[in-house]
C-alpha cells in the first residue's frame, strides 16, 4: 500500500477513536492517523510530524467539527505537560474512553468477542486524588524549577502547581527548590551528565507525609534542607535521601539514607495498617485502591476455609486483606524490600495465617507448586507488563478454582487472559476503575472460573 502522506503534510481527518495513549485515531484515504487531543466524532485539522510504515502522527491544528464531549482544560499547562492526556474531555466521557478501551483490547488482542465489560467506576471528585508526586528539576534561565516533561521528551515544563496532586507534593517541590538556589546545588543535566539536584518524591500518607530527594551525590547542608520540608509540610514523618549517580533517566538510584524521622510511614486501607518505604510501591490513588482491592478480594467469594496466593504481593496489601476471608494467604513478591514491609506488616495487623516469600514469581510459584503447594484462588496484580507464561501456567497446575487478575494495562491483561482461556479458566467479570483520573490509564479487576 503506497503510503499516502508525508511528513509536514497539512490534512483533515475524521476521527472514529481513542487510542490506549488517549490519541484520536483517524484514516486518511485508508491509512491510519493519531492525533493527540483529538476525539471520536470529530472532523480535525493536523500537521503530520511523523510517517511510519502503517501508520502517521499529526498534529492537532483545529477542531474543525467538536464532539460534545470537549471540555477546556482545567490546567494551564495542559498541552504543553506530558503527564495528564484527556482533561480535555468531560469526565462522563473519560470514564467510557476507558470502558471501552478495556473493551476493545478483550477482542483486538484476547480474541474474547462479547465479553460484556461493565461501566468504570469513577470519582466524586477527579482532581488532586494523587498521594505520590515526583517531579524532576532543571536549570530554566539561569533558575531551579521543578515540574513535569513534554510529552515523549525529557524536556522540562516548569510549573508552580499540579491540580492532580495533592498540594503536599507541591509544597515539598518548592521547599526543596528553595533549599537548592540558597545552597548553590544545581540540578542534574541530562544530556551533559552534569549537576546534583534530579527529582523529589511525595507521598501523603493517612501517618503523615514522606519526602524523597534524589542526587547524584552526597547532600549539601541537609540540616537546611530539613528545616525547609517540616516548614512547609507539618505532617512530616519522614526524610530520606536518595543517591543515583548513573548517566540515566531512571529517577531513583539503589542507596537510600533516612535524613531525618522515620524510614516508613503508615497508610490505612480497608482497617488496616500498612508501612510504606521510600521504594515500596504503593497505588497513588488511595480512594480508589480501596474500590479496587475490595472487587479483588470479595470477588473470590472465599468462606474462610480457603489457601489462596497473592502473586506480585507488594507490601502485602491484597495478602493481608485476603488473610481475613481465607485459612491461609501465600504472598510472592521479588522485590525484597517489599518483602520485608510485608512481613512487618503482617505483625502489624496481627495476621498470622499469611505467609511470604521473596522471589522472581516465573521461577517461584513453578517450584512451590512442584513442591506440593496447592490454591483454591489465586489474586495477580502483575506490573505493566504482564505476568510471564510460566506464571500462568504454575497458576493453572496449582488447581486454583478462581482467578482475580487487577492489571494496568490493558494490552497485557488480554494476553494473558487469552493464554488462562487456553489453561481451562473463563472470564466472569470484567470491572475498569479509574485510579488515574485526566490521564488514559486504566486499572481493571478481572475474574475468571475455572471450568466454565
Amino acid at each position: 500500500m503506497d503510503i499516502p502522506v508525508k511528513k509536514n503534510d497539512d490534512i483533515t481527518v475524521e476521527i472514529s477513536a481513542v487510542s490506549g495513549e488517549g490519541a484520536g485515531v483517524g484514516r486518511f484515504n485508508g491509512f491510519a492517523v493519531f492525533v493527540p487531543y483529538a476525539l471520536a466524532g470529530e472532523t480535525v485539522e493536523a500537521h503530520i510530524i511523523k510517517v511510519a510504515g502503517t501508520y502517521a502522527v499529526g498534529k492537532l491544528t483545529r477542531v474543525i467539527n467538536a464532539a460534545p464531549q470537549r471540555i477546556a482544560p482545567p490546567c494551564p499547562s495542559y498541552y504543553k505537560c506530558g503527564g495528564c492526556t484527556l482533561q480535555h474531555v468531560s469526565y462522563a466521557a473519560q470514564l467510557e474512553i476507558k470502558r471501552v478501551q478495556v473493551r476493545d483490547a478483550l477482542e483486538r488482542i484476547g480474541g474474547f468477542n462479547g465479553v460484556y465489560v461493565r461501566p468504570t467506576i469513577g470519582m466524586r471528585e477527579p482532581l488532586r486524588y494523587r498521594n505520590k508526586g515526583s517531579f524532576p528539576f532543571a536549570c530554566v534561565g539561569g533558575e531551579v524549577k521543578w515540574g513535569l516533561y513534554a510529552a515523549r521528551s525529557h524536556r522540562l515544563i516548569a510549573a508552580e502547581d499540579c491540580i492532580i496532586e495533592r498540594s503536599e507534593a507541591v509544597a515539598a517541590a518548592d521547599a526543596v527548590r528553595g533549599w537548592a538556589e540558597a545552597n548553590g546545588v544545581a540540578p542534574y543535566d541530562e544530556e551533559s551528565c552534569t549537576g546534583v539536584l534530579r527529582h523529589v518524591i511525595t507521598r501523603q500518607l493517612t501517618g503523615g507525609t514522606a519526602v524523597c530527594v534524589v542526587t547524584t551525590g552526597e547532600l549539601k547542608n541537609s540540616a537546611d534542607l530539613v528545616k525547609r520540608l517540616r516548614a512547609a509540610l507539618p505532617e512530616l514523618r519522614s526524610a530520606v535521601h536518595n543517591i543515583n549517580h548513573r548517566d540515566t533517566n531512571v529517577i531513583c538510584g539503589d542507596e537510600y539514607r533516612v535524613i531525618w524521622g522515620e524510614p516508613t510511614v503508615t497508610q490505612r486501607i480497608a482497617g488496616l495498617d500498612f508501612e510504606v518505604s521510600a521504594e515500596s510501591f504503593l497505588q497513588v490513588n488511595p480512594l480508589q485502591t480501596e474500590k479496587l482491592y475490595s472487587l479483588a478480594v470479595d470477588g473470590l467469594g472465599l468462606s474462610g476455609s480457603e489457601t489462596v496466593a497473592d502473586i506480585f504481593c507488594g507490601i502485602g496489601t491484597i495478602t493481608l486483606l485476603l488473610a481475613g476471608k481465607a485459612r491461609s494467604v501465600v504472598g510472592l513478591e521479588y522485590v525484597e524490600k517489599a518483602i520485608g514491609d510485608a512481613k512487618r506488616n503482617a505483625v502489624k495487623n496481627g495476621v498470622t495465617n499469611a505467609k511470604f516469600y521473596c522471589g522472581a514469581a516465573e521461577k517461584l510459584l513453578p517450584r512451590l507448586v512442584r513442591e506440593g503447594m496447592k490454591f483454591d484462588a489465586v489474586t495477580l496484580d502483575p506490573p505493566r507488563k504482564g505476568a510471564d507464561p510460566a506464571v500462568l501456567e504454575a497458576v493453572a497446575a496449582s488447581g486454583a478454582q478462581r482467578i482475580a487478575y487487577v492489571s494496568c494495562n490493558p494490552a497485557t491483561l488480554a494476553r494473558d487472559l487469552k493464554h488462562l482461556a487456553v489453561l481451562g479458566y473463563a472470564i466472569e467479570s470484567v470491572q475498569p476503575v479509574d485510579m488515574f483520573p485526566q490521564t488514559s490509564h486504566v486499572e481493571c479487576v478481572v475474574l475468571m472460573v475455572r471450568g466454565r
